[in-house]
């Protein structure tokens, strides 16, 4: 015999939760099935401590700052395990919180695997589930490539549950993680090189933005190497691991870290039980309202392949949550000026169009751009300067993409992104105040454009 709902959601990362606990607040009757952790890949594996394995690698700089300003802070120490141990504990925290919200909002959950049987029929935890709609939220998984030796290396999966920092650490990868995760095996004290097949990381941001980042992690010590694809990977006598690159470079290290994408998760789900297709990335392909081919199955976040954003993807849910339960509410998600954040030390935060985008699409552009030292910075040696750029219409005076690079960027980022949706001007920006003395108030200050 099976039970009965409106709604079914398998996953219950972020777009999942979103989507199954407005919809039960709607009225719907939905259950949610997770069979890995409650929170998806941001709160386990991902953004969250990701981004408190920053804060602590920060806290070196922090150190050599005090000194700066009279304080004594003896010689710091730093312990890998209680750092693990605490982010552990704090992570069940949000587990807990995760359980709660689905809970208090009357939704069912499940924890175990769900897989289709049919459009409309879902088993999990050998129970039979008829649902009028079914909502994959599944989410991604780190991927290494296919060389001898991949085994050996981990993923941002295991990193975060190594027993002991690495002496020596090779990172793969030039996209946003591979960048964080080795600012933060640099800060905290490892031997970092990051290797990237490319010429330059963060392929898509600004040039600037690259560029000045390149520099700043250069002058922290860690390490870069381009246009080096790795080959293999072999275990030393000793332990440590020897990857060789195509062009015959090798590097040592304890530990090789692959970011070198991710994959979406739709293994053992039965799609093939149901009209759903997959595109020839192995993402779930869906129309502008997450409908597959099955009308009645849908799917969001990191599984289509869209913005594999953690705030994409709680919009992606909102937004199938009223289409099918409070239609008058409908809207459909909004891709553009999408703000973005990268952990790197220093941070960079990004809106709107880099600067190549904007002339790509055809734009007519000023650009403004302002590099210096911040005053937090100036009574010591560290050299670290920030970047600010604005990306201006020449035309309409619109100012198309804001970036930053330096500490807090995400912070301001965050509100320059509400200004550039309203469609703020440079004149808007010229007749701001600015609050002094901050970094951000260089944003609303940078009267010429760069000489080109």
């Amino acid at each position: 015999m099976s039970r009965e709902v409106d709604l079914f959601v398998i996953g219950a990362g972020s777009g999942g939760v979103r989507a199954a606990r407005f919809a039960a607040g709607f009225g719907a009757r939905v259950a949610i099935a997770e069979s890995r952790y409650l929170g998806g890949t941001c709160v386990n594996v991902g953004c969250v401590p990701k981004k408190l394995l920053s804060y602590g690698a920060h806290f070196h700089e922090d150190f050599a700052l005090a000194a700066d300003y009279g304080w004594d802070p003896g010689k710091p120490g730093f312990d890998w395990p209680t750092l693990i141990a605490n982010k552990n504990r704090e992570i069940a925290r949000l587990n807990g919180i995760y359980r709660s919200l689905l809970l208090g909002s009357g939704v069912t959950l499940l924890e175990s695997h769900a897989r289709l049987l049919g459009p409309h029929t879902v088993e999990a935890g050998g129970e039979l589930w008829q649902a009028k709609h079914i909502l994959v939220a599944t989410g991604g998984w780190p991927q290494k490539p296919d060389i001898p030796g991949a085994e050996l290396g981990i993923t941002s999966n295991e990193a975060f549950f190594l027993p002991q920092l690495p002496r020596r650490v090779l990172v793969v990868g030039g996209g946003y993680i591979a960048v964080e995760f080795a600012s933060i095996f640099n800060g905290l004290g490892a031997e970092t090189t990051l290797a990237y097949r490319g010429g330059l990381f963060l392929r898509g941001f600004d040039q600037g933005v690259r560029e000045h980042l390149r520099g700043e992690l250069l002058s922290k010590g860690l390490k870069l190497e381009f246009n080096a694809e790795p080959a293999r990977i072999m275990r030393r006598g000793d332990g440590s691991l020897a990857t060789s690159f195509k062009d015959g470079r090798e590097i040592a290290s304890d530990c090789v870290f692959f970011a070198t994408g991710r994959r979406a998760m739709t293994e053992g789900l039965g799609l093939e039980n149901c009209a759903a297709k997959l595109d020839d990335k192995g993402y779930i392909q869906v129309d502008e309202h997450f409908a597959t081919a099955e009308p009645s199955v849908l799917a969001i976040g990191d599984v289509i392949g869209r913005v594999q954003l953690t705030p994409v993807a709680l919009a992606e849910g909102m937004a199938v949550a009223r289409r099918l339960f409070r239609p008058q509410e409908y809207r459909p998600v909004d891709y553009r000026l999408i703000p973005t954040a990268v952990f790197s030390l220093p941070n960079i935060g990004t809106v709107g169009l880099s600067e190549e985008g904007a002339r790509e699409a055809g734009h007519e552009v000023k650009v403004f751009e302002s590099r210096f030292r911040p005053l937090r910075l100036s009574l010591g040696e560290q050299g670290e300067k920030t970047l600010m750029k604005l990306v201006v219409d020449a035309s309409d005076d619109r100012v198309l993409g804001c970036h930053m690079v330096g500490p807090d960027a995400g912070e301001i980022i965050q509100g320059l992104a509400v200004a550039l949706r309203a469609g703020a001007t440079k004149q808007v920006f010229d007749e701001t105040l600015g609050i002094h003395p901050t970094a951000a108030e260089e944003f609303v200050t940078m009267r010429t454009p760069r000489a080109d």
